[in-house]
């Protein structure tokens, strides 16, 4: 629901009434992961999408419904080759989708934090007892929390607990626990929405290549700074899309900000000067990503440079240089859309290879799960 938020949070100043329907769990080659969902107000205007189009005039009628008798139910869709009108996923697929109607609870909080970019995550009970379905926790990193499951008092401190480890790995997934808060006795299951901060992108390197890869960036939902020493370069009018512009030698600004196990570091300088000592910090650091621009010439240099420094083989096993996917690419749009192609891979844990003739799966859960902006996984 959180993918959503900023719109939803509109409707809820405007005091409309709505109901969203939101995927709660996949099979097979579903075109959705958990947490996409699709919302319907009393007007019957729509937002969002849980299949990429298979289904959703059937899933519209059930938020309707959802509306008029104020049922929350779960609703599954698969593919049935005996009926091809019927309405279901032709990809083969197999979807299950909780719509509930929203009228009040911790449902506007949720939709505040996601929005105000405020760290919670939103945990609702999405299979077990019919009287327990839908509803849902509001918990904050220290582990406080809003609403109440129900059922055993037990059974929030354990929710609260589980959605806590999720929101610390900005992840959205379900968790499975006993009724009573235990791993006993009859089991729920938990959605659990991680409302994060976009995860960032650093592009160090104020060149041409840098300012499409910034648009890139921020189409895929990074927060994005460009950092270069040089103050002639690294200018507002020279990268006007990105979050942060800063002036410094990239491995001091390396050293003084925030990183996390999301964060992307591009590093597109390719002189030796300002690489080596960035790279010698970055390649220690628990980033999700790090790659560098250069020749395979320039490649061999600077391994060589980075080893002389200290660097160790594990270490520099971690680095994607020459940066990018083999596209082919020229241009600096079709260089940055190569970098982005080697990220997604990377964090989704694809091959980068054309999918025609290919038997593996389309979709992957990397090991970060389903992340992305607001959602983990997010991007």
């Amino acid at each position: 629901m959180l993918d959503i938020a900023e719109e939803l949070h509109r409707w809820v100043e405007q005091g409309r009434d709505f109901a969203v329907a939101t995927v709660v769990a996949v099979g097979g080659s579903a075109p959705r992961q958990p947490g996409a969902a699709l919302a319907v107000d009393g007007e019957g205007t729509a937002i969002g999408s849980v299949s990429g189009g298979c289904v959703e005039g059937a899933v519209y009628e059930l938020c309707q419904a959802a509306l008029a008798d104020g049922r929350t139910v779960v609703e599954r869709f698969g593919y049935s080759d005996e009926d091809a009108f019927a309405v279901g996923l032709t990809c083969g697929g197999v979807i299950d989708i909780l719509v509930t109607p929203v009228r009040g609870g911790v449902f506007p909080a949720a939709l505040a934090a996601a929005v105000s970019g405020e760290p919670a995550a939103l945990a609702r009970i999405v299979s077990g007892p019919g009287d327990l379905l839908g509803r849902a926790l509001l918990v904050r990193p220290d582990g406080s929390y809003e609403g109440a499951l129900g059922g055993h008092p037990e059974l929030d401190r354990t929710a609260a607990a589980e959605a806590r480890a999720l929101l610390d790995a900005g992840r959205t997934a379900t968790v499975e626990i006993g009724e009573d808060g235990s791993r006993c006795g009859q089991p729920l299951t938990l959605l659990v929405e991680s409302s994060v901060p976009a995860p960032r992108m650093i592009v160090f390197g104020a060149i041409d290549f840098a300012s499409a890869l910034v648009r890139v960036g921020k189409f895929l939902g990074y927060h994005v700074t460009v950092c270069d020493a040089r103050p002639v370069f690294a200018t507002k009018a020279r990268f006007p899309e990105a979050d942060e512009i800063v002036v410094a030698w990239p491995h001091r600004y390396l050293a003084s900000t925030e990183v996390d196990a999301r964060t992307v570091l591009c590093v597109l300088t390719h002189d030796a000067k300002f690489d080596v000592p960035l790279l010698q910090a970055a390649l220690r650091l628990p980033v999700a990503y790090v790659g560098a621009m250069g020749s395979r010439r320039t490649h061999e240099d600077r391994n060589a440079r980075l080893r002389e420094v200290g660097v160790t083989e594990l270490e520099l096993a971690r680095l994607r240089s020459p940066i990018g996917l083999d596209l082919g690419a020229r241009t600096p749009e079709e260089t940055a859309l190569s970098i982005a192609a080697e990220i997604v891979a990377d964090r989704r844990g694809g091959s980068g290879a054309s999918l025609t003739g290919a038997h593996t799966p389309i979709h992957h859960d990397g090991p970060d799960g389903p992340v992305a902006g607001r959602i983990g996984s997010v991007a």
